[in-house]
């Protein structure tokens, strides 16, 4: 314990004492991030390592200083979630042996932290650069004590946080901030590719008085400034200077220290830090796998959709003179192109690659803005969870009639171990217009197949015999999904097989009804379906890749059938199913007093349980749980 406002120098022994305690918990940080390394589920290790010194002081002020301080360390990183998971364990919450078992579904150890979900965390952080502006609340909520938040360079970048900043200048808000300054981020250096971006340019500009820079790695540098900070009246921040992961070899500076460090890295770290238990723990078989057999007559091999959908941007590109692909594309990314496979793009065609950082509303409004003539278009990519920030400024790039090829991957909730706060499960927020607004189509394909069709025939502003206008969302899963094939053993989407918008696809014809589903829901259904007419219930399957234009023609059909089952991994609340009951309701099958298949919808309900695959069975579109949804409905 350590009183800030009467210890202004540490004495030797206390520096011991801290520099004990930030080794001891960096090796239980590598050591259990990299348990969701070796078991497949991933991680990170390098924000929360990074950020151990001054969670360390502070530990030391909440316990010497209770009253003084609301004792939480906010992060407005939730990556930096091992963080929550050790001190939550050092304060009896969870059992530290139980943190090997980091992010692996059912665990409650999510990829971020959530509240109500893991005993001891005590708020949801969710994604990056968005809490400062609920910690000016609690600073409100506790005037008489200090508030501390961890912040990070890449944090800094969203713009949540210069509203935030101008607030807390204006109410003198007792919030302190430490922010890890490694000048890393997933796609590389901030300093290289957002010049002119500068932590502390940036708070002073917003009125932040106090504003220290040490060495992070410096326990009495860090000690006086967080000092410094805390005493000072109103807002105050220290960026910490430090390498990415300092002292684990081959990982130290890099952006692999952003991800769990991988176990080729952390067994001879653990092991130079004396402890082999450890690094021998993470040579056992932790891998777990989705345990389901599905139907080889049915589905084959996986791949991933957001990785060919980069790449078949770069084949369209590729037809283009370079003259009019410099004139007429501009490709703009969120410092998530390894991640969407726009990657590809900067590396083929840098020359219209705009290498930009966490500013997603910002980066999707300028490739609005080159989209704005008839002739040219942006082309933008991020997470499917962020398009939620995105909504108003696709309201103006509608209004502004801007041609924009946008690519959302992450979409749903499969393999998403991240878990709820990166759902995304509101696509359908894109298609916010009016009907007679500029033209906006939500493309959702199944496989790597129809990724490939629907990226040819939607990205060209023009094409042979069709044109493309407008806002083009093409949503992809983070996880792989299979090929579906046809009852021929041959591939759906293979030879001969061409996409077009706003046509729904038969998979499988069924005489007691259908599934309607989408993306990776639909292998799932696939399966379902061949095993149902394995029992003698012969249910039919619709693939829906464009979410949100009705096809008339096939909605006459499923309106007419047995039975209509929606199955998808977006939001029950939101999803393509909380629209397609009504959409049956104005069949003209409906409207001329027919019978109305009976109605019933499977989708994400419920926050997220973590882990990978489990996912999937956690919102219950398992193969197993769309068959016994089908079964319910006829009665079976």
């Amino acid at each position: 314990a350590i009183d800030p406002f009467t210890t202004t120098t540490l004495t030797e022994t206390q520096i011991t004492d801290i520099q004990h305690n930030i080794d001891l918990c960096r090796d239980v940080i590598v050591f259990f991030t990299s348990c969701g390394s070796a078991s497949g589920y991933g991680g990170h290790t390098g924000g929360a390592f990074d950020t151990v010194p001054e969670v360390v002081l502070f530990d030391a002020f909440f316990r010497a200083c209770p009253s003084k301080f609301v004792p939480v360390f906010y992060d407005e990183a939730g990556h930096r979630v091992a963080t929550q998971y050790l001190m939550a364990a050092l304060d009896g919450y969870i059992a530290p042996e139980f943190l090997r078992f980091y992010r692996k579904g059912g665990s409650n150890l999510p990829g971020h932290p959530e509240l109500g979900l893991t005993p001891g965390i005590q708020f949801s952080s969710g994604r990056l650069g968005h809490m400062w502006g609920t910690i000016n609340g609690i600073a409100m909520a506790n005037p008489d004590k200090v508030v501390l938040m961890l912040g990070s360079d890449g944090s800094e970048m969203e713009g949540n946080n210069a509203e935030a900043a101008r607030l807390a200048v204006a109410q003198n808000l007792n919030v302190k901030l430490v922010l890890d300054d490694n000048d890393i981020t997933i796609t590389g250096h901030p300093t290289e590719y957002l010049q002119g971006f500068n932590i502390e340019n940036t708070l002073g500009g917003h009125g932040v008085k106090t504003v220290l820079t040490v060495n992070g790695e410096n326990i009495t540098e860090l000690y006086e400034a967080c000092r410094a900070s805390v005493v000072a009246d109103g807002p105050a921040a220290v960026v910490c200077k430090r390498s990415m992961a300092p002292g684990i070899s081959g990982v130290e500076g890099t952006s692999q220290g952003h991800d769990a460090v991988a176990i080729k890295s952390a067994i001879p770290y653990l092991e130079s830090r004396g402890h082999p238990k450890a690094a021998e723990y993470l040579k056992l078989e932790t891998k777990t796998k989705d345990p389901h057999q599905y139907s080889a007559d049915a589905i084959g091999s996986f791949d991933a959709m957001r990785k060919i959908v980069g790449q078949s941007v770069v084949d369209v590109l590729g037809t283009m003179s370079p003259e009019d692909r410099k004139e007429k594309v501009m490709v703009i990314d969120s410092d998530l192109g390894g991640s969407t496979a726009f990657n590809k793009i900067q590396a083929t065609y840098p020359e219209i690659y705009v290498q930009s950082g966490v500013m997603e509303r910002g980066n999707f409004a300028a490739a609005a803005g080159f989209g704005m003539h008839p002739e040219k278009q942006g082309v933008f990519s991020t997470f499917a969870a962020f398009l939620e920030m995105c909504c108003s400024e696709i309201t103006m790039a509608r209004l502004n009639r801007s041609n924009v090829f946008l690519h959302f991957s992450h979409s749903g909730v499969d393999d998403m171990a991240d878990n709820t706060c990166h759902f995304g499960v509101n696509n359908m927020f894109a298609d916010n217009g009016l009907e007679d607004g500029y033209d906006t189509k939500l493309y959702f394909p199944c496989d790597v197949l129809q990724a490939k069709k629907v990226v040819e025939r939607t990205f060209p502003l023009k094409g042979d015999g069709f044109t493309n206008q407008g806002l083009r969302f093409v949503f992809t899963t983070r996880s792989k999904t299979p090929l579906l094939l046809k009852e021929d053993g041959t591939e759906v989407y293979g030879d001969g097989y061409e996409f077009v918008p706003g046509k729904d696809e038969v998979i499988r014809e069924g005489a007691d009804g259908y599934i309607v589903s989408f993306g990776d829901a639909l292998y799932r259904s696939l399966d379902a379906v061949e095993s149902l007419k394995k029992e003698g219930i012969n249910v039919g399957l619709i693939n829906k890749p464009t979410l949100n234009v009705v096809d008339a023609d096939m909605m006459e059909k499923l309106a007419s059938s047995g039975m209509c089952l929606v199955v998808e991994p977006l939001g029950k609340k939101t999803g393509l199913g909380s629209k397609f009951g009504s959409w049956l309701l104005a069949t003209n099958h409906a409207q001329e007093g027919g019978a109305l298949a009976r109605f019933g919808h499977i989708a994400t309900y419920h926050e997220g349980g973590g882990g990978l695959w489990e996912q999937a069975y956690h919102q219950g579109y398992d193969s197993e749980s769309v068959q016994a949804k089908v079964k319910s409905m006829l009665g079976k």
